[in-house]
């Protein structure tokens, strides 16, 4: 299955990446725009998909293990952390004051993610080092 997800997103980018030659301002470049948009997109996603998928593991044959005692965290989860939590807040105070505080609050917005990762790798490291 990875292996076909493999091929089959870089057919869809490569049939995405033809489908742009063809974008004009007629009916037929707009479809090749959905086209190019669409096929780039499920192209993308399988090809991650395909990259990131791990291997099932073999049926169990050997008793259940009691579940392990989580180990402490290493410091790169700290420092990872704490980086994204710094480079978000550059970036919104550059926001903030080249284009405002309606600039800053879309910011925020799109870097929500970015921030909440960054604060779960700092709450990891704390909550789970000695």
């Amino acid at each position: 299955m990875r292996w076909l997800s493999l091929v089959a997103g870089a057919a869809l980018v490569a049939l995405a990446f033809g489908a742009a030659t063809r974008v004009t301002d007629t009916r037929e470049g707009l479809i090749a725009e959905v086209i190019t948009l669409l096929g780039g997109l499920a192209g993308v996603a399988l090809l991650i998909y395909g990259l990131a998928v791990r291997k099932r593991a073999a049926a169990p044959t050997a008793p259940q293990r009691p579940p392990a005692i989580p180990r402490a965290r290493s410091r790169n989860d700290l420092v990872l952390g704490a980086g994204g939590i710094a480079l978000a807040s550059i970036l919104l105070g550059g926001l903030a004051v080249s284009g405002g505080i309606w600039w800053a609050a879309i910011g925020l917005v799109l870097l929500l993610p970015m921030i909440a990762g960054s604060v779960y790798l700092c709450v990891r490291f704390l909550r789970f080092s000695p």
